[in-house]
């Protein structure tokens, strides 16, 4: 069975996906047999048939050159744009975790490195109605994974950082580090954000993602250090 590396955001839309498909990116280019899953995507594609389509799987998979079909990388897809609780309900879907928890080990048994990608921040409700109340920081508890938090470099990050890390060490779950995206080298707000964060974490900012980079810029050996059985 492989390892994996669960990968959260500061919030949405700071670029979580991207920088997701930039790290399968770096493992696959080094030769290694990564995967790719997601336990819940709302705000999914729509196809002309009314096929509902993982966009964040398709993106991920089309950057890193994932062979598997997107779909099997994602146990619930739902069609409306909000938080994955909100989108079960309006649909009557509600998600069970059994089947959570039997696809990632299933995506674990198929790749060395498995990178798991939750929705929005640590505190994105998943399901929460009469019978659960279910955060994403449980999914990951559950799941037994280390989290590497994606955050944006500009204005507004400490705060976001340090709160999703105090979040990480009050639910129990070790934090291996940020990542940087929409990095400017020489801009002294986001480089004091970056000693900032550190300081006040005590947590590392393992590298800086700038605007539409192709690459990241990390080894393969430092990012599979991260990852556990």
């Amino acid at each position: 069975m492989g390892k994996a590396l669960f990968i959260t955001g500061t919030g949405t839309d700071i670029g979580k996906t991207y920088v997701t498909a930039l790290i399968v990116k770096r493992l696959r280019t080094a030769g290694l047999v990564a995967g790719y899953y997601k336990a819940m995507l709302s705000g999914a594609e729509q196809a002309a048939d009314g096929t509902l389509l993982p966009g964040d799987a398709l993106y991920v998979s089309e950057v890193a050159g994932l062979t598997e079909a997107p779909e099997r990388s994602v146990s619930y897809i739902y069609r409306d744009a909000v938080s994955p609780h909100l989108a079960a309900q309006l649909e009557n879907r509600q998600p069970d975790f059994a089947k959570v928890e039997r696809d990632f080990h299933a995506a674990k048994e198929r790749c060395d490195y498995l990178t798991v990608e939750g929705s929005g921040g640590i505190i994105c409700p998943l399901r929460w109605d009469e019978r659960e109340h279910v955060l994403l920081s449980d999914l990951v508890l559950r799941l037994g994974l280390s989290a590497l938090v994606v955050a944006d470099a500009g204005l507004g990050t400490i705060n976001a950082a340090v709160l999703t890390a105090e979040h990480l060490r009050a639910r129990g779950i070790p934090l291996q580090g940020f990542i940087f995206n929409n990095w400017q080298p020489g801009d002294r707000m986001h480089e004091n954000n970056k000693y900032m964060v550190e300081t006040l974490t005590g947590a590392p900012v393992l590298c800086c993602v700038e605007r539409d980079a192709a690459e990241l810029p990390m080894s393969a050996a430092t990012l599979t250090a991260l990852y556990r059985s």
